[in-house]
């Protein structure tokens, strides 16, 4: 009788190696065994020729409620199984209200138990006003990491948190080990350009990336770490689209402080002269979409390491909410599980970077950071997350899309691989075509102590 469950031949990528006649067994929902050459038996073998087997997606930036009620994490999590992602990292800046307790917190993990058809880690928040008494609480509700932003989007749902706070608040989530992640936007110098560009009628497709300069990303960035190097708090700037982000935080991390950098696959794959041009409001993210030069400058910093990991950054507006002559009367943000994956590889492919960066960026990374020890990686005794990628020439089709939108600034893009079959803990997700679990399958992670 075989030991496996399940064995999955083809090209292995690691963070370390590709494994051209590789295999993966499967046992127990676990890695039992990544092998080269002829692979055991199993009761269930699957032979995928030259596509490629890669540990599953952990998408680190993802809003399956800012939107409203009308995604959650149900449907977002089969876009997320369908884009090869067996993990998401939900943030906490839900409609109506944002996760600011342990009540709210436990709520939202009830949610995931019925309905998640992947795995599902959630971040935290807090109050901007008496909100510092939630941590703790919060810590041990299982959050894997805190959120917190340098400029209010939205008094309730997106709250500023001041200097003062946001110090008090690193320096309490510093003993649980858990990232201090924060939006980098400067709140006095985006609001005095908006209002000049609204005074002077600058309002146009190009105006946001004017009104949200360089400067306005990159000050925020040097206080979020300033603060980390202050309090030893772990930092994080969740977004960074300039290359002087990546340069400010190498700088804390040579210094030894506990500095960490995120970027988002938009910022790689779409630039102000081709994609906002020709899409406008679709493409308005926070930060904008940078031009072609800078865009072409963050590569050189994924192919240096510099990254710690990439992600989507998704959320599920509807085109009502993009369709603004005035740029900045629409919402920020835009579809992304579903094109994660095959948008980052086909940049990396383009840019001549080994796969093996796809599963240091979009695996292992976010594992780490998240504190998810048994995600991220072909290992054995490792979660048997598992993606396959066929090679090939894709035509992305929003209008296919399992979210809850069908639109996306990728539309009409071509990516070189496909998500063939995606599998959580050895059970079979997606299949190319269709959804084979249930809601309820995915399971909430806890950071690892």
């Amino acid at each position: 009788m075989s030991d496996f469950d399940l064995v999955l031949r083809g090209k292995v990528v690691t963070a370390d190696a590709v494994i051209e006649r590789g295999y993966v067994a499967v046992s127990g929902g676990k890695v039992a065994r990544v092998g080269e050459g002829a692979p055991p038996s199993a009761r269930e073998t699957q032979d995928v020729g030259d596509s490629w087997i890669i540990p599953g997606v952990i998408d680190g930036q993802v809003h399956c409620y800012s939107a409203g009620r009308e995604e959650g994490i149900g449907t977002g999590s089969r876009a997320a199984a369908a884009g090869g992602i067996t993990v998401m990292v939900d943030m906490p800046y839900d409609q109506p209200e944002p996760v600011t307790s342990a009540a709210l917190f436990r709520e939202k993990v009830g949610v995931v138990e019925r309905e998640a058809h992947v795995d599902v880690a959630l971040y935290a928040t807090i109050a901007p006003e008496n909100g510092l008494d939630a941590i703790p609480g919060l810590v041990e509700a299982g959050a894997c990491a805190f959120k917190f932003s340098t400029f209010e989007a939205n008094p309730t749902r997106f709250p500023r948190i001041g200097d003062d706070t946001l110090y008090e608040a690193f320096r309490r989530v510093k003993p649980s080990g858990l990232l201090c992640g924060v939006h980098n936007q400067d709140q006095e110098l985006t609001r005095k350009n908006i209002a000049r560009a609204m005074e002077t009628g600058d309002t146009g497709w190009d105006a946001f990336g004017r009104a949200n300069n360089m400067l306005v990303e990159n000050l925020a960035t040097a206080r979020i770490y300033e603060l980390g190097a202050e309090t030893g708090a772990r930092a994080h700037a969740v977004h960074v689209s300039t290359s002087r982000g990546f340069e400010i935080c190498n700088m804390y991390k040579r210094n030894g402080h506990a500095a960490t950098v995120e970027t988002c696959v938009q910022y790689l794959m779409l630039n102000e002269e081709e994609h906002v041009r020709r899409f406008g409001a679709k493409t308005k993210h926070y930060p904008p979409i940078r031009p072609r030069a800078e865009m072409e400058r963050l590569w050189t910093h994924i192919a240096a390491g510099h990254c710690d990991f990439v992600s989507s950054d998704h959320v599920s507006w509807g085109l009502e909410t993009k369709n603004d002559p005035v740029i900045f009367k629409n919402m920020s943000g835009g579809p992304g599980l579903e094109t994660l994956l095959p948008a980052f590889w086909t940049g990396c492919e383009e840019h001549g970077i080994s796969p093996t960066m796809v599963v240091k960026q979009l695996c292992e990374g976010p594992a780490k950071a998240f504190l998810l020890a048994d995600k991220g990686r072909l290992a054995e005794g490792a979660d048997a997350d598992i993606v396959v990628l066929d090679p090939g020439r894709f035509v992305h089709d929003p209008g296919k899309s399992l979210s809850a939108v069908k639109w996306s600034s990728f539309e009409g893009r071509e990516f070189s691989v496909r998500v063939a079959a995606t599998y959580v803990r050895g059970q079979l997700v997606w299949d190319g075509s269709a959804i084979r679990n249930k809601g309820g399958d995915g399971r909430f992670l806890r950071p690892a102590a």
